[in-house]
């Protein structure tokens, strides 16, 4: 286990250090700058801007520099959010996207297992054709169009929760929803494939004919076997969640970070999108090595670094 995870370490410094410069490339090759507006700023200002923020040297040496203060944890300062640095900013709203992240994970995974393994036990029933359509329109429909039905049916139609801000439990239910749809969708069709394939096992058709009942069935031989997908699906899904949905936020004025990853772009503000860009792939090789780790408690078959296809 302590070499699986020094390696582990090791490669994700690696990735982390080729995310960071390939970032920071591209922003650099992308014609304009933080600075770059439509009304054109006195070239002595600009250059003036650009000098208290080393933007007039060269790229090779802002890099060397960025890459120092990376080093220190200091992702720099924001070129649009003046007298804010990029640790404030993902500080102030990671948070909230964190808490909104978590309960879409929660329901998602809840109610997609829970879903996916009604409909294998009643396979061609209404139940599983029910769910099917379901999930089928859960995947498909875009994120926006869920979260505009549910504000107008729950939020207009029937008020019963509010349709905006972020200031109690009862205004995170929306977009938790919301936000849960389509990873609940995609969860309850692939719970439902593995555990039809499961229950279909030679070791299932022996526990059934020494008399165990349905339940002990599913939860103490079936479920640890079919969720494994699920469990490498929730790596990268959980970081996604927790570093906030911009479609979500926007809708329901959430004050999270999806909102500063995305308007960093078209300001072309660097240092946001390279602080947000780092800190969400620092969640995705967490959460994936995460999953690594959990494999073998869920199934002793499976040995760290060696997981199932």
């Amino acid at each position: 286990m302590g070499m699986y995870l020094v390696k582990r370490l090791t490669g994700a410094i690696v990735v982390m250090w080729a995310i960071i410069t390939i970032t920071f490339l591209l922003m650099h090759a992308i014609p304009g700058g933080p600075f770059t507006e439509e009304k054109k700023l006195p070239p002595q200002i600009k250059a003036s801007i650009e000098a208290t923020y080393h933007l007039d040297r060269p790229v090779w040496q802002q890099y060397t520099e960025y890459m120092g203060q990376i080093v220190k944890g200091d992702l720099g300062p924001s070129y649009k959010y003046i007298g804010r640095s990029v640790n404030d900013i993902v500080a102030e709203s990671f948070p909230v996207s964190a808490q909104l992240g978590f309960g879409a994970l929660v329901v998602a995974l809840v109610g997609g297992v829970i879903a996916g393994v009604i409909s294998a036990l009643r396979p061609n029933s209404w139940i599983d054709y029910g769910v099917t359509f379901f999930s089928t329109l859960g995947i498909s429909v875009p994120t926006f169009i869920i979260g505009a039905v549910l504000v107008y049916w729950l939020g207009f139609v029937w008020p019963i929760f509010p349709v905006a801000l972020w200031k109690g439990p009862s205004y995170m239910v929306l977009p938790i929803l919301t936000l849960a749809a389509q990873p609940m969708a995609f969860i309850a069709r692939l719970t439902r494939t593995t555990m039809i394939e499961v229950l279909q096992q030679e070791y299932i058709k022996t526990a059934r004919a020494k008399g165990l009942s349905q339940f002990q069935i599913v939860w103490h031989h079936a479920l640890g076997n079919a969720i494994l997908p699920v469990i490498t699906y929730i790596g990268p899904l959980a970081a996604a969640l927790f570093t906030g949905s911009f479609i979500v936020e926007t809708i329901f004025a959430i004050p999270g970070l999806g909102k500063y990853f995305v308007t960093s772009i078209y300001n072309r503000d660097y240092t946001v999108i390279l602080g947000v860009t780092m800190f969400y792939s620092a969640l995705v090789v967490a959460f994936n090595l995460l999953v690594d780790i959990v494999y073998p408690l869920i199934d002793p078959r499976v040995t760290v670094g060696r997981r199932r296809d």
